[in-house]
């Protein structure tokens, strides 16, 4: 089988991690990279071109897939323009920041028969297939209720991130996108949602300017329900998704680092990544750090920890496949070709109109909005 090349854009601490996992695929090169910022020493790390733009990069005849780990907000034209040169395309989360650039983007790529994948890594992690694997099997019944908490205390930052800067990264609300996502994929698509919250803790130059309270409610068809809670002003800190079923329950923690499926006839715990040592790892890592575990600011030097290299490591795996020819799964496909990744930024725009317009909110008039304005 021939050598797979890829093009990276973006070679921060999610582009570099990326990078080296290529490069140690069997039958996969990293050809080129590009970043404004940190492009020099990935590349000679990954023994690779440095493009100047992102137009020469994506017009090398030498590379099959371009990945695309930039800042949240500057995904849209790397996307396009792969598109346009007849480029496969992974994209880091959230592909982006409406649901009308989501539609841009998915429609270059079906129209050059693309591959469009969304990095929404919580699909690879060992306790998120247990949990569909219970659920498909039956264990707990009709979901009848999810609720997901990523949330933590955060401390004046010397220089502050743009995970921080609501116009590039989207918030907590687009930024943390996974558990909604997540959650979406088992209950279906939000019908009606409400959003309060604001910044009610963080204030100056040492801070950003996203909202670090978002409180979240989601209704589903058929009287089912959601609840989220997002941010960085929570001095109790939790990680975890709770599905609620007819006959059960599960608990995905990933915070204290398990898997439960509760019944009322039994309780069982199950890893949450793929081995006791990385879950014993990830367990370390939550209690020893000063701010929450799930905010992270790493640099393109530093290694992922354990547990996110290893599923890093299985979504770049599974990507290269589809690359090499592999039939994509049913269960897949939403996610590589970009709808997926869209119906879960239709929601987030339907929360932020919610919270701004200080009223429930339909996704429909999101979906009908975009339809309205193509029909112009």
């Amino acid at each position: 089988m021939s050598e797979i090349k890829y093009a990276i854009v973006g070679t921060g601490y999610f582009g570099a991690g990326l990078g080296k996992i290529i490069n140690g695929l069997k039958e996969a090169k990293v050809a080129a990279v590009y970043d404004p910022n940190n492009a020099e020493d990935i590349a000679k790390e990954l023994n690779c071109d440095i493009e100047n733009d992102v137009e020469s990069l994506c017009q090398r005849k030498d590379v099959d897939a371009v990945i695309i780990a930039s800042p949240n907000g500057y995904h849209k034209e790397p996307v396009l323009c792969a598109a346009k040169n007849n480029k496969h395309v992974f994209c880091e989360k959230p592909i982006a920041l409406s649901y009308e650039d989501c539609n841009e983007m998915i429609d270059y790529t079906k129209q050059n028969d693309l591959v469009f994948m969304a990095g929404h890594v919580m699909n690879f992690m060992n306790g998120v297939r247990t949990a569909k694997r219970l659920i498909n099997e039956g264990q707990i019944g009709d979901i009848l209720f999810c609720h997901a908490e990523r949330n933590g205390w955060e401390e004046a930052q010397e220089q502050v991130s743009w995970k921080k800067k609501r116009d590039i990264s989207g918030g907590h609300l687009y930024h943390h996108i996974h558990e909604l996502d997540f959650i979406q994929f088992l209950m279906g698509p939000a019908k009606r949602v409400s959003m309060v919250g604001g910044n009610v803790a963080h204030h100056g130059g040492q801070f950003g300017d996203e909202d670090d309270i978002l409180l979240i409610t989601l209704e589903f068809e058929r009287n089912r329900f959601a609840t989220l809670q997002y941010g960085s002003a929570f001095r109790w800190s939790d990680h975890f998704v709770k599905i609620q079923g007819t006959k059960g329950a599960i608990l995905i923690d990933l915070q204290d680092v398990k898997v439960v499926l509760k019944t009322p006839d039994e309780e069982k715990r199950f890893l949450l990544h793929e081995s006791k040592e990385v879950d014993e790892d990830r367990t370390r890592i939550y209690r020893g750090l000063k701010n929450d575990g799930a905010i992270m600011y790493g640099k393109p030097s530093q290694t992922p920890p354990m547990w996110l290299h290893s599923i890093m490591k299985k979504e770049m795996k599974y990507f290269h496949r589809i690359m090499q020819g592999t039939e994509i799964e049913e269960e897949f496909i939403p996610l590589l070709d970009g709808t997926a990744a869209r119906a879960s930024i239709a929601t987030a725009d339907a929360l932020t109109l919610s919270m701004e317009k200080d009223r429930k909110v339909s996704v429909e008039e999101i979906l009908t909005k975009e339809v309205l304005a193509n029909d112009l």
